[in-house]
């Protein structure tokens, strides 16, 4: 009867074995820890993050339908709130899509605006002004100035701008029914983008967006043929030259008299 026999390693070789890949999980994990320090780690981890948050957000029944079943548009508003250090279902609720682009609701640009803690809360201003040169506009002061000595004005919204801009005319426009609350609107979206353009991160408001004609691309065939500028090669040098016998200045022709004397 064969026996068949099996070769254990010695004692000594398995702690070998077992001391060869502690240290590669300590080197490994040395590695991920350095790795985690670093700018591209920090990012890599705080969009994981996101995601996670996103995929939450988007099985919220409260969040717009814009957001539900929808990660990555989650996920974007989540950068976007911690950036603005605002609340993300405050910022879901008020950034719509208009024509394909984001925008921020007015009412919600000027809640940022007064609460950011920079400026004082946006006042209104009224020029008292007749027909078209009825207007408003907004302005606020600094914080820090307790004198209220500089104080920082937006642009006059007037019905000259409007109707000029055409946002009268549109379709479904709101500044045939609700005027008042569209000049407040607009001369806060102007004030903004000229003294505190990072709250609103580049993005106009709704009713800009609603406001904004989409005029159709128009290739053109042919470019406008350049006009011909004379160089020094383009003149005839064997064409006689009328010089002035007394400056040395070269005249043209209609100076001189028939007979091929210089007019005086």
């Amino acid at each position: 009867m064969s026996t068949e026999t099996t070769t254990q390693p010695a004692p000594h070789e398995q702690t070998t074995e077992l001391t060869v890949q502690q240290e590669l999980q300590i080197l490994q994990a040395k590695s991920d820890a350095t790795f985690a320090l670093t700018t591209v780690g920090q990012e890599i981890k705080r969009f994981e993050v996101l995601q996670r948050m996103g995929k939450m957000y988007s099985t919220a029944t409260v969040v717009p339908d814009t957001y539900k079943g929808n990660i990555s548009n989650c996920a974007i508003a989540l950068d976007m709130a911690l950036r603005m250090k605002a609340n993300p279902l405050m910022v879901m609720q008020n950034l719509y899509m208009v024509h394909g682009n984001p925008g921020w609701s007015s009412k919600f640009l000027i809640s940022t605006i007064n609460t950011c803690g920079i400026f004082t809360p946006l006042r209104y201003e009224c020029n008292d002004k007749q027909g078209d040169e009825y207007g408003w506009r907004c302005y606020a002061y600094e914080k820090s100035d307790k004198d209220k000595a500089e104080r920082l004005e937006g642009p006059w919204v007037t019905w000259t701008m409007v109707k000029n801009e055409g946002w009268l005319n549109r379709s479904g426009s709101k500044w045939k029914t609700m005027p008042e609350v569209m000049f407040h609107y607009r001369a806060a979206a102007f004030w903004q983008r000229m003294y505190a353009p990072e709250i609103s991160m580049g993005f106009n408001t709704v009713e800009e967006l609603r406001d904004i004609e989409d005029v159709p691309f128009v290739e053109l065939k042919t470019a406008p043929k350049p006009p011909t500028i004379p160089t020094p090669d383009t003149f005839d040098e064997d064409e006689p030259q009328v010089v002035d016998v007394e400056t040395g200045e070269v005249l043209d022709d209609s100076s001189a008299e028939p007979d091929g004397t210089l007019g005086l």
